[in-house]
């Protein structure tokens, strides 16, 4: 499949669909707080996506080949979960850290981001590893322009992240995004400089590096969606969408409290 070049009118579209996204991230953070189930943050979520901002919420019902629909608005991973948790009736306790990821649907162009949320005082150890998986999009981010190859981003990653004795997984990576969900091109969190696709203007896709604190080996729980560390170690991810310009890049999932570059 080819990748697509959006057209300005698209591009508009998805920058409202982002700041729209961005902005489910600022508002839900006051909530993520020790006693708080992720079921009530699914919910919360929900809500504004869809009576305030008159969107769809991309993850409800999303169905990949193979997949069982997914069943809830958005996804909640804690701690040694790497991606797709999904919201439930456990509480968050103090010390958990949490990945949210928002994917907004608005004038049938999707908006897609993640962050990650302390519940009360982290450990040291999870706080080193958000920060440096936070570090490590940004290296990717900070690659992109006409011109260059999509191994650009994943070597930036890579090469920051392994000598800090983390470890990039290798199944989940970065994905071209606008009125699908997932479309071309796949980007890998992991590879060498000047391989892979070479990078054009118009270009729009996630940068979504899923970090873990051991080593990168996964598995999938029994409802289908939730992906954990199989060594049990934490795991976190950060995700922006890319708007690939002429001279460099432009984040399209900002918002107010969108936390600024490192």
């Amino acid at each position: 499949m080819p990748v697509s070049i959006k057209t300005p009118q698209e591009i508009e579209k998805m920058r409202v669909a982002g700041r729209l996204t961005s902005e489910v991230l600022d508002y839900i953070g006051p909530f993520v707080k020790a006693g708080v189930t992720t079921n009530e943050l699914d919910r919360l979520c929900h809500e504004l996506i869809v009576n305030v901002q008159h969107a769809i919420p991309a993850p409800l019902n999303y169905a990949p080949g193979g997949h069982t629909p997914y069943p809830k608005s958005i996804c909640t991973s804690i701690n040694h979960q790497i991606c797709h948790g999904v919201p439930g009736e456990k509480a968050l306790k103090n010390g958990d850290i949490v990945n949210i990821d928002i994917t907004v649907i608005k004038d049938g162009y999707h908006g897609d981001s993640s962050r990650m949320y302390y519940v009360g005082e982290p450990s040291i150890q999870a706080r080193r590893l958000c920060e440096t998986t936070y570090q490590a999009m940004w290296r990717g981010i900070n690659k992109v322009k006409a011109g260059a190859y999509l191994g650009d981003i994943g070597y930036a990653i890579q090469s920051f992240v392994e000598p800090l004795g983390y470890s990039v997984v290798r199944e989940f990576c970065g994905h071209g995004i606008g009125a699908k969900f997932h479309e071309e091109p796949q980007v890998l969190h992991y590879g060498r400089p000047k391989t892979g696709l070479k990078l054009e203007a118009g270009m729009v896709f996630t940068i979504e590096p899923m970090i873990n604190a051991g080593k990168k080996e996964i598995k999938q729980l029994n409802d289908g969606w939730t992906v954990v560390t199989r060594d049990h170690s934490l795991s976190a991810q950060y995700e922006h969408t890319i708007l690939v310009t002429d001279t460099g890049f432009e984040v399209l999932t900002v918002s107010a409290g969108t936390p600024p570059p490192p």
